[in-house]
C-alpha cells in the first residue's frame, strides 16, 4: 500500500508550506492524481486524514482529482486515453495503444501525483 508513503509525503509537503506562508490552519488541499500512479483515491484520503490528525492539516478537506492516462503511440501516430483495468490485480500498470495494441508509446499524463493547491487560513 504506497498510498502511505504517499499521503506521508503530501502531508509534510503541505505542513511546510503552510509554515512558510504563517497559516494557522489549512482549510483545503487539491490533489492530482495520475492513473498510472495507481494510487487508490479513497485509500489516500484515508491515509491523509489520518496522518493529519494532530497537527495543522487536521479537519482539511482534501479534494483528490483522478486524471486520466494520455498517450502518444509511436506506431500508428493515435494520440489520447487509453483504459487502465482498475480490477486486475497488479503492481505494475501495462499500457498499450488502444488502436493498434502496439506497446511502444510514449505517455503523456497519467503518472503525476501533485498538491494542486492549499487553501489556508492566516494568523494576525
Amino acid at each position: 500500500m504506497h498510498e502511505v508513503s504517499m499521503a506521508n509525503a503530501i502531508v509534510e509537503t503541505v505542513i511546510n508550506s503552510a509554515k512558510k506562508n504563517n497559516a494557522n490552519k489549512i482549510l483545503e488541499v487539491k490533489i492530482e492524481v495520475g492513473e498510472l500512479t495507481l494510487l487508490n483515491p479513497e485509500q489516500l484520503k484515508f491515509c491523509l486524514e489520518t496522518l493529519s490528525k494532530d497537527t495543522i492539516l487536521e479537519n482539511t478537506k482534501f479534494k483528490i482529482q483522478k486524471n486520466p492516462a494520455r498517450i502518444s503511440c509511436n506506431c500508428c501516430g493515435y494520440e489520447g486515453k487509453v483504459k487502465i483495468d482498475d480490477n486486475s490485480d497488479h503492481y505494475l500498470a501495462f499500457v498499450s495503444c488502444p488502436k493498434c495494441g502496439c506497446m511502444d508509446i510514449k505517455i503523456l499524463s497519467g503518472r503525476e501525483c501533485n498538491v494542486k493547491s492549499i487553501k489556508i487560513e492566516k494568523g494576525d
